[in-house]
């Protein structure tokens, strides 16, 4: 089997388990302001645990709303909080089916063009041959995986 092959699927039995998350909503104020009010503890409370100053907590819990909030200060945060914090990746299908689905965009667009020289030659396919051409050539791309797969095709 192919490597890559191999990786996609294993890495996709793994995150498999993360698909619930999907569903799962950024609360309004984010996801600090949300514990901490769980918590019942003040900005003011969080603040003295991370050593900062009061707004300081305030623009923090601003910059996760915006989506600029680091890694780092999170983790931080979090663990000030006694919780984990948790980065990921999710996909919204499998990687297989996103390498498939790229694959026969890619595919439909080199034989869409092959076929225009094809019918300009007079040697145009049958649709139960360009259905076979195209199955054979999306295979082909998956199981070769070019590095050209990805580029932005016009």
């Amino acid at each position: 089997m192919n490597k890559k092959k191999l990786i996609r699927e294993q890495l996709d039995a793994s995150l498999k388990r993360f698909s619930p998350l999907l569903n799962v909503s950024v609360p309004p104020k984010g996801w600090i302001r949300a514990i901490r009010d769980a918590l019942g503890m003040t900005a003011r409370q969080l603040a003295y645990r991370l050593d900062v100053a009061q707004q300081a907590v305030a623009r923090i819990e601003k910059e996760e709303l915006a989506g600029s909030v680091t890694i780092k200060t999170m983790r931080r945060i979090a663990e000030c909080l006694d919780c984990v914090f948790v980065y990921g990746f999710v996909p919204r299908t499998s990687l297989e089916e996103t390498v498939a689905r790229q694959a026969k965009q890619v595919a439909i667009q080199r034989l869409a063009h092959a076929s225009q020289t094809m019918s300009l030659e007079n040697q145009a396919l049958s649709r139960t041959e360009n259905d076979q051409a195209l199955s054979n050539l999306v295979d082909e791309l998956i199981r070769t995986l070019p590095s050209t797969l990805w580029n932005k095709h016009d």
